[in-house]
């Protein structure tokens, strides 16, 4: 385990080394922030002393240093637009991502499993007919379609649903989760199916049925145990693009997690918070493609066994 572990806790590592880069110069690319936050009849006097309080004044590659020493003593600086800590305002903001992706996945997993297995256990019904074509409609639907026309129906055709923020009752989770939950689902739904499908033709599901077990025995007491790896690993795939790509649903109805705080940082021309929240978000990343690693070598011991010591 320790090899594997070792190996791609390294492969993960260098995409970070360039995302934490990355962000550093593609920040730049946006504007001078002074041009943003100084009036146009600022005097020169004045850009420059506000370029000297920012450290704006210094070299590409002196900023970059500074960043990276600060970074590793975790301190990402202060924000342009409200003066707060930058790494502040991240784990504030991060906590709220996560909790939207958490209960996305939660359901789609739950939901996925159920469908998933009914159509497997009836192959070619129309049961497995139904969910087939109604994951393989949810798998291919733009999430920012659907959440727009989420927002068109049920938020100002309708208005039953609220299309912004996060002050309310449970309804303001529906239409955020529903337009993340939609595609999770639908491709769960073909992976649940397609393994389901290879454990119910086993020889010792045969038996089971045989000796005259319960159908959901059959299907969650013998079958799901062995056909759940490839289910777990690409629930843990999906769940890092959860993450990674909360941002257009978090824009659209204005949830405030780091999807939104790191488009309000860009338009702000705010370096600081959206380093900080590009770093967390990647480190984030690279710790659930981790995970997913490790949950597939514990439960398939071939892939551990393939990397040598």
């Amino acid at each position: 385990m320790f090899p594997f572990l070792r190996k791609r806790i390294v492969s993960s590592a260098i995409p970070l080394v360039f995302v934490v880069l990355g962000v550093f110069f593609l920040a730049r690319l946006t504007g001078n922030p002074v041009d943003l936050y100084l009036p146009l009849s600022a005097t020169p006097e004045q850009r420059a002393e506000f370029s000297a309080d920012q450290g704006f004044d210094l070299s590409i590659p002196a900023q970059l240093w500074n960043y990276l020493v600060d970074a590793a003593h975790l301190d990402f600086g202060t924000s342009l637009r409200t003066g707060e800590s930058a790494g502040g305002m991240v784990l504030d903001a991060f906590p709220v991502t996560l909790q939207l992706a958490g209960v996305t996945m939660l359901l789609a997993v739950t939901g996925a499993v159920l469908v998933g297995s009914l159509a497997a256990y009836r192959p070619n019904s129309l049961v497995d007919r139904v969910a087939s074509l109604l994951s393989m409609t949810a798998a291919s639907i733009p999430d920012f379609w659907f959440a727009i026309m989420g927002v068109l129906v049920f938020g100002v055709g309708l208005g039953l649903l609220p299309t912004s923020g996060t002050l309310g009752g449970p309804e303001i989770w529906i239409l955020p989760v529903a337009t993340l939950l939609i595609r999770p689902f639908g491709v769960l739904v073909q992976v649940v199916r397609g393994s389901m499908v290879t454990a119910l033709s086993a020889p010792y599901v045969k038996i089971a049925r045989s000796k005259g077990a319960a159908p959901r025995r059959v299907i969650f007491g013998h079958a799901l145990r062995n056909a759940v790896t490839p289910v777990l690993t690409v629930a843990g795939d999906l769940t890092v693009g959860l993450v990674n790509g909360a941002v257009i649903v978090e824009t659209i109805f204005g949830w405030p997690g780091i999807g939104k705080l790191m488009i309000d940082s860009i338009l702000q021309r705010d370096f600081a918070v959206l380093q900080a929240a590009v770093l967390l978000t990647a480190v984030t990343i690279f710790a659930l493609n981790i995970l997913v690693d490790v949950c597939h070598a514990l439960t398939d011991p071939r892939v551990r066994q393939a990397v040598p010591a």
